[in-house]
């Protein structure tokens, strides 16, 4: 099996799926690419057996093949050759692979591609339709609060809710909370998923900036994930997700709003005073002003700052951990946030002041108990 293709061709290609390959101790075929030729198309195939990545490419190929490559060295080595064509030369018999560039040869093993794990194929399946930059920010704007508990599994991932005229995308780890919504996007049949973070990771990195369409099928085990010439497959997390709206609560009275990145500055030197256990730092509102301190008795290290906010509501004091509301911060874009409250130990709800058009975004989170000394 010979085939010739562009070092920069292959190695994009290569980039694009290396992150669902696994470095596994006990089936190191895992560590492996699959390259399938057939009727002059290039088939690489990367997969953890959780994710699977599959991308395509037209090459100049005179026989139909089918082997496994190590993909650590093949990416290693293309990414120190120029651009130039690289020819292949696979003995299907041996697995013994030669690669040709410019004056250099080089050569490696590769595995029989029998070996290689089957990658799921679509059936029984829906399919939604959403753009790739608006894929992008919906796992954007809640990958951050996925939960790393291993003893819940639900919360490892993001929630999807496909409604006819919605999709809403949720996730949290108990602490806080984000609901991301739009209203310009629905499926045929309502249903929810739960995607896992590390394919909505892959998948981030991966959706192209350009404003293309993200075929996403599903049915209930997997989801596949189709744009341009790749495609992106993961098992779904077969796990009920806990009833988040009844968590989110409906009657906040007192509302505050400022400038994001005042507030967000702010907190981050504010921060940098708190205990360093608990990220607490105190938020006391009243009239027009926001008075933000933090304190570390043990070390006798205290800061305050107060900014200007505009408020409706009681005067009050609530804790939270800096360090969650740094992070939705960060993961919110508009010029003003809203903050609304209830109570000191009741849930704040952080939103943008002003909402884009088809767009909800609710981030929630839980307040910590101050000890008023």
């Amino acid at each position: 099996m010979r085939f010739i293709v562009s070092t920069s061709t292959l190695l994009k290609q290569l980039q694009a799926i290396s992150g669902a390959s696994s470095s596994s101790t006990v089936l190191p075929i895992l560590e492996n690419f699959l390259f399938e030729i057939k009727d002059n198309e290039l088939t690489i195939s990367a997969t953890d057996l959780q994710t699977s990545m599959v991308t395509s490419l037209q090459i100049e190929a005179k026989e139909e093949g089918r082997v496994a490559m190590p993909s650590k060295i093949l990416i290693e080595t293309l990414k120190t050759l120029p651009d130039q064509p690289v020819a292949f030369s696979v003995d299907t018999t041996t697995m013994a692979i030669e690669i040709s560039a410019g004056d250099g040869k080089y050569k490696l093993s590769g595995e029989n591609a029998d070996d290689f794990p089957k990658i799921p194929v679509v059936d029984n399946i829906s399919t939604v339709n959403i753009s790739a930059p608006i894929l992008a920010e919906a796992i954007s704007k809640t990958i951050f609060a996925v939960s790393s508990d291993e003893l819940r599994p639900a919360m490892s991932g993001v929630y999807v809710q496909l409604a006819e005229q919605s999709i809403t995308f949720v996730s949290t780890d108990a602490h806080k909370l984000v609901r991301y919504r739009r209203t310009d996007i629905g499926a045929e049949k309502p249903t929810s998923l739960i995607l896992p973070k590390k394919a909505l990771n892959l998948l981030k990195s991966s959706l192209p900036s350009d404003d293309i369409n993200v075929s996403i099928e599903y049915n209930n085990t997997n989801a596949f994930f189709q744009f341009g010439h790749v495609s992106l497959i993961c098992r779904l997390i077969d796990e009920r997700y806990p009833d988040y709206e009844a968590v989110i609560p409906q009657v906040n009275p007192n509302k505050l709003t400022v400038e994001r990145a005042s507030f967000l500055n702010s907190l981050r030197r504010v921060v940098i005073f708190a205990n360093k256990t608990t990220h607490q730092v105190r938020l006391k509102i009243s009239g027009s002003e926001l008075h933000i301190s933090a304190e570390d008795l043990d070390f006798s290290n205290e800061a305050h700052e107060r900014l200007s906010c505009q408020y409706e509501g009681d005067d009050m004091e609530i804790g939270f951990n800096a360090r969650f509301l740094v992070e939705m911060l960060n993961n919110l874009g508009s010029e003003e946030v809203t903050l609304e409250m209830s109570t000191p130990n009741r849930a704040g709800l952080l939103f943008p002041a002003i909402k884009e058009e088809n767009e909800d975004v609710l981030m929630l989170v839980m307040p910590v108990m101050l000890n008023n000394n």
